[in-house]
């Protein structure tokens, strides 16, 4: 995340790692929400890898001073690729649930 200046520009904040998860921390600004004002959907996941595929179901809508915990896990590993599972709260109450597919540009760890 050091060198994430995508990251750090939406004021993301990394809240506790480990092995194959993460928890991620967000305070939805008033220049992240649309018309409607709620948080435009792509702010409310973002991979830290390359993205092969991604699925986001959203549940309830986030709006400008919302506090977002986001818990990311790897489910399994294959080749380049990794698949991901993560769910984004509000307040404990969860607002989007994102399953993602990742790939692997450099070489295989």
């Amino acid at each position: 995340m050091a060198n994430d200046e995508a990251s750090r520009g939406l004021g993301i904040e990394l809240v506790d790692q480990g092995e194959g998860r993460a928890v991620t921390r967000m305070t939805v600004r008033r220049d992240m929400v649309n018309g409607h004002a709620m948080a435009h959907g792509g702010l409310i996941f973002g991979p830290v890898t390359v993205a092969a595929s991604a699925e986001i179901v959203f549940v309830a809508p986030a709006r400008a001073g919302d506090v977002l915990v986001a818990e990311a896990a790897l489910r399994t590993r294959f080749g380049r690729s990794g698949l991901y599972d993560v769910t984004v709260r509000r307040d404990g109450d969860v607002i989007a649930e994102f399953r993602g597919r990742s790939h692997q540009l450099g070489p295989v760890s």
